[in-house]
């Protein structure tokens, strides 16, 4: 039985850590804003509102999650029809950096480069979807 683990599997491992990673750091600066009282209660309140780079670390982690779930499918697919290529895995690969890299742009407000590495995360879904695609 072949345990080798292909390239785009290993990278939606590595997607997965990285969402982990991001969830807690967001986690982390909510409740350096709102305090545990309010973590640990019900939340029926808002809270406090964020500061700049909580807010930021929030909105970033969301927009990954808008991502992942494409990703996620789109590798599972690949990997299920044993349909992966080199495009592939280079997608994989590009999804997995361009996400890494958007935390920085997004939290340091790095405005156009968030965007292109936004567009670089797509493109690699993409680039993972062509490898399903038939023709």
């Amino acid at each position: 039985m072949d345990t080798t683990v292909s390239t785009e599997l290993q990278m939606l491992f590595c997607a997965i850590a990285l969402g982990i990673v991001q969830l807690l750091i967001a986690v982390l600066a909510s409740v350096g804003t709102r305090g545990m009282p309010w973590a640990a209660g019900p939340r029926d309140d808002p809270g406090a509102p964020l500061g700049k780079m909580a807010g930021r670390l929030e909105r970033a982690y969301r927009n990954f999650l808008e991502t992942f779930a494409l990703f996620a499918a789109a590798v599972l697919l690949a990997h299920a029809l044993d349909k992966t290529n080199p495009a592939s895995v280079l997608g994989a690969q590009i999804y997995v950096w361009a996400r890494l890299l958007y935390i920085p742009a997004y939290v340091f407000a790095v405005p156009f480069l968030r965007t292109l590495i936004w567009l670089a995360s797509l493109i690699g879904i993409l680039m993972v979807m062509s490898a399903i695609w038939p023709g």
